[in-house]
């Protein structure tokens, strides 16, 4: 198992299309991640994300309250329709100041199949990340993507009674 990267991957019962609108219009994603963004996800440009209550789990909504209101920047890298969509962000709140902080790649792909769609998230760049936190910000989110994985299934299958 790399240190350097985690990766997560979840089989999806909704059609391409529908699954693209959820991770890459950046609303849709803000509803089931748990974040509110000041504008849409377009490659080469940088978005605020602010930490909001995901809209499709109490319990994780519940868990998430201690964080409101934290923002991050997000540097989109990539949008490839129906296929890839790719950000840089911060592995881990900081004190700091974010100027300095070394980001992560995160990249979601799809990959559609008989039984569904695949979807593949990968976060790479752990090593670059202080020592210092290094091992947190890794456990914390492989933990998080984890459960990420989950609440996009639930709010795929929630919008489809809709």
């Amino acid at each position: 198992m790399s240190s350097d990267r985690i990766e997560k991957e979840v089989l999806l019962k909704a059609p391409l299309e529908r699954v693209w609108r959820a991770i890459s219009d950046s609303e849709e994603f803000g509803q089931w991640f748990g974040v509110r963004f000041d504008g849409p996800f377009v490659a080469g440009t940088s978005v605020t994300g602010v930490i909001t209550p995901t809209a499709v789990d109490e319990d994780v909504a519940r868990a998430q309250q201690p964080y409101a209101g934290m923002a991050d920047s997000w540097q989109i890298v990539a949008v490839e329709p129906q296929r890839r969509l790719a950000y840089r962000w911060h592995p881990y709140p900081s004190d700091d100041g974010d100027a300095d902080v070394p980001t992560t790649l995160v990249e979601f792909t799809l990959d559609e199949t008989a039984d569904g769609v695949l979807l593949r998230i990968v976060e790479s760049g752990f090593d670059a990340v202080p020592a210092e936190r290094r091992a947190s910000a890794f456990e914390d989110n492989s933990e998080g993507w984890a459960a990420q994985t989950q609440l996009v299934r639930k709010y795929l299958a929630l919008s489809e009674k809709v």
